[in-house]
């Protein structure tokens, strides 16, 4: 029997379209391990199916010269057939057979350029056909699926998928060509060793940029300066004045100032109060959830977006990987509000927000045309349904909603001056004056209260002591996780959706590390040998000149072809740079990642002799790595030697036990919870351990 196939991007949304759309509760199947749904709308049989994320990768072409470079010819493989990813061929199998039979096709896949580009790809190669129907959706609500079905478009998103494809054919084309370039130059110059370095078209200038910030904090020189603090005792209550100048470059000047001020009452000189408004903040697009849930939370951007497409699948929150920072009345207000009531959490704010009669939303500029903002949906979970860290989200993501829609908050400043023998002190007070939004979003913000006393012009105020501090200027703030992903959209590199897993890439290759971002000796190898031999791998122009392009290629304006084929172009001549200077590089390639496993197996100092390093070491003898102490072939033949556990990756904490003295590591094993120890077996922390 013939019937119509809807192919969703996961498992979850095939369940969640099904029981929205189908006449009644849909039949459950089973076949290659694999679930789906068969039901009728309207009387005609249905089936849905999930895909699970791509089932189709790009990869160059197979030839016989192995692992060379420049390629050229890109083709569309089954993901299942590379290492590692086997097992999404239950999901390739499942679709191929049901496809057999279905008369009609309907793309249910994600709205954006990567959703269409997996539909685009299993409708070709497994479907057979070029075109389907369209449900198009920004939530998984029972409301909003029967509505995308009933005004389903009759074509899938073209310009999605022109604009996706000409993404992957770049990245791919500057991917597999960049990465073994400088593997093959790495190993030109070790030839006993074979190290996967990689680069792409955004990955090299995202470390560029974090390698200009690691720069800047090195080179920086301290700047000294001083400060006066002025403690005053109003009303039997100490608060502290400060000189008018915030810093003082001269410790004569300094120094003046405070002999002249030392045991001397202050004169109020003047009260100035002013209000000020605080406007809501926009709702949440991408780059701002994910800032914002490092800032608070300490989520990778990659984990934060991940928990969210959780809250996504299960019909609570819309779909989080959006530029828009704008909330459309087709969202329905009123019904997501009163929905949200329910929660008690949120009950007395939303109760206030539906008294103001018209709901109108605060903001932000940037827009996006396949979705809204990031929001809660109208379908609420029971708290104790989510875990942990989606509990985080979810409130973050609710009450952000809910702020958007709040009052415009009122704060005031009193400004105090004193003067003290004819120098001038500000006292500065600050309060609340109608907390509006902020009450909504309190958990999240933090708002100093400093109420001062009221005082008069003319009021001698008691000093209690005057403090000279002596301080530097500091070098620029490392970027954090959460920073990064905002500077990269701000440069207009990478997109929403990928710029979490560049960062991602990042770590796992070690080019960085910390949590606030540090370039490791590999990373600042890679980055300097290009920059010297070949600076275009590196260049944000570039990689924005073709974010531009791929803008047009959506917008209709170039075709995909003309965009690849100069992107070909110009990596011809990247490449023929690099392969005039492939030697230098993989000098210096092989000078930094001897270095990077210097520094990566250097524990800390040896608590038996005492002058000593301990290293992690490898053992010929037992094909083991183990920890020793660097002075065991010295005069001093320092003997400490500890084990390490064996299958898991170590890392160093600069960190020692508080019982025993020898160094902590992280121990991190795949498919396991990392944990934390120290290294001597006998320490009495390890009491009870097998």
């Amino acid at each position: 029997m013939s019937y119509v196939l809807i192919i969703s991007e996961k498992p979850d949304s095939a369940r969640r379209i099904a029981e929205a759309i189908a006449d009644k509760k849909p039949k459950t199947l089973e076949r290659n391990g694999i679930n789906y749904y068969e039901f009728t709308v309207n009387g005609k049989k249905h089936i849905c199916v999930p895909a699970v994320g791509h089932l189709f990768v790009l990869n160059p072409k197979k030839n016989d010269s192995g692992w060379t470079y420049p390629v050229f010819e890109l083709e569309w493989i089954r993901t299942y057939t590379r290492k590692g990813t086997e097992w999404t061929e239950k999901y390739f199998r499942n679709l191929q057979e049901l496809a057999k039979n279905a008369t009609e096709f309907v793309d249910a896949a994600d709205v954006d350029n990567e959703g269409e580009v997996l539909l685009y790809n299993i409708l070709r190669f497994v479907c057979e056909v070029e075109d389907a129907k369209r449900m198009k959706f920004s939530t998984l609500t029972k409301d909003e699926l029967i509505e995308s079905y009933k005004k389903m478009d009759n074509h899938i998103m073209f310009p999605m998928v022109e604009s996706g494809l000409t993404r992957h054919y770049l990245d791919g084309l500057y991917g597999f060509n960049l990465t073994r370039a400088l593997t093959l130059a790495l190993k030109d110059a070790n030839p006993k060793g074979f190290t996967i370095l990689s680069t792409g078209r955004v990955q090299g200038p995202a470390l560029e940029l974090l390698m200009e910030r690691q720069l800047e904090i090195r080179k920086f020189k301290p700047t000294p300066f001083w400060q006066l603090e002025l403690h005053v005792n109003i009303g039997g209550r100490s608060f502290i004045a400060t000189y008018k100048q915030e810093r003082i470059w001269k410790k004569e000047d300094a120094e003046k100032i405070f002999n002249d001020c030392k045991g001397k009452d202050a004169i109020v000189e003047d009260v100035k109060k002013k209000q000020y408004k605080q406007n809501p903040p926009a709702p949440f697009n991408t780059t701002d959830l994910q800032s914002e849930a490092y800032s608070l939370f300490k989520f990778s951007p990659k984990q934060t977006l991940s928990i969210a497409e959780s809250l996504y699948q299960a019909g609570y929150i819309s779909y989080p990987r959006s530029s828009s920072q704008k909330l459309p009345p087709s969202i329905g207000y009123e019904k997501i509000l009163k929905a949200l009531e329910k929660l008690a959490p949120y009950h007395k704010f939303i109760e206030g927000l539906l008294k103001k009669g018209r709901l109108k939303p605060v903001e932000g500029t940037r827009d996006d045309p396949a979705h809204p903002a990031v929001y809660a949906t109208h379908e609420v979970p029971g708290l104790n349904k989510l875990d942990a860290q989606q509990k985080k989200i979810y409130d973050l993501v609710v009450r952000r909603t809910l702020a958007a829609f709040g009052e415009v908050a009122t704060r005031e400043t009193n400004t105090v001056t004193l003067d003290v023998d004819e120098n001038k002190f500000f006292l500065v007070g600050k309060r609340t004056i109608d907390a509006g939004w902020t009450e909504i979003y309190a958990p999240y913000i933090s708002r100093d209260e400093v109420i001062l006393p009221e005082m008069k012009i003319g009021q001698v105020l008691e000093a209690d002591k005057l403090n000279l501090l002596s301080k530097e200027t500091q070098p620029p703030d490392r970027y954090s996780q959460g920073s990064i992903v905002k500077e990269l959209e701000k440069r207009n590199l990478g997109t929403k959706a990928t710029r979490a897993e560049i960062l991602q890439t990042l770590y796992d290759r070690g080019y960085i590390d910390g949590k606030t971002i540090q370039v490791t000796k590999l990373g600042e190898a890679v980055v300097q040998a290009l920059e010297e031999y070949c600076p275009r791998i590196v260049s944000e122009e570039l990689t924005r000149y073709f974010e531009d392009e791929m803008e047009q290629v959506y917008n209709g304006e170039k075709k995909r072809g003309k965009v690849v084929e100069e992107a070909k172009h110009v990596l011809v001549d990247i490449l023929e740079e690099f392969k005039k200077n492939e030697k230098e590089i993989g000098k210096k390639l092989l000078d930094g990642l001897t270095e990077a496993r210097k520094e990566a197996s250097r524990l800390g100092a040896c608590p038996k002799c005492k002058t000593g390093e301990l290293r992690i070491m490898f053992s010929k003898k037992t094909g083991k790595n183990f920890v020793g102490c660097s002075n065991y072939a010295t005069e001093v033949v320092c003997k400490a030697i500890f084990p390490l556990p064996r299958m898991a990756k170590i890392q160093a904490l600069n960190k020692v036990c508080d019982e025993c003295g020898t160094p902590f590591i992280q121990v991190i094993r795949r498919g396991r919870r990392p944990f934390r120890m120290c290294i001597d077996p006998k320490c009495p922390t390890k009491e009870g351990w097998k």
